[in-house]
């Protein structure tokens, strides 16, 4: 099984970065905007849409408030089986946001490197501008 994992660094504070996170109906407007397009709430998951105009169903596995950690599956797209988690750490200065998928098979690991580089850097963009709002 491949994984690939990512970091961002973001002088907000984890309190806000943790409430973008958590709002998982919110990925278009609030934590990855221009990566995802659109997010649709359904019982137990949401509908993502990409920038590529891909969709896929992603069932919510984990929501943990005190733990600031957020798991969820894919169903659909080019993955048998998709596991992701991102977690926030407070660190001085502000937060570091930890985003790992685990997947199969493992030939779509440039793929899914590239397409999470990409959503890290909206995330990114999207976290800074908290900073720049308070």
């Amino acid at each position: 099984m491949a994984t690939v994992k990512k970091e961002v660094l973001t002088r907000a504070h984890p309190d806000q970065v943790w409430d973008a996170i958590r709002d998982v109906g919110a990925l278009h407007t609030r934590l990855v905007p221009g990566f995802v397009t659109h997010t649709e709430l359904e019982p137990g998951g949401r509908i993502v849409t990409f920038a590529d105009g891909s969709t896929v169903r992603e069932p919510i596995v984990t929501l943990d408030d005190e733990a600031r950690r957020l798991v969820w599956t894919v169903e659909g797209g080019s993955t048998t089986h998709y596991n992701g988690a991102v977690e926030v750490h407070a660190q001085a200065g502000g937060t570091r946001v930890v985003w790992q998928s685990d997947f199969l098979p493992d030939e779509v690991r440039l793929d899914i490197d590239r397409a999470m580089d990409a959503g890290a850097r909206a995330m990114r963009v999207a976290l800074e501008r908290l900073v720049d709002e308070a």
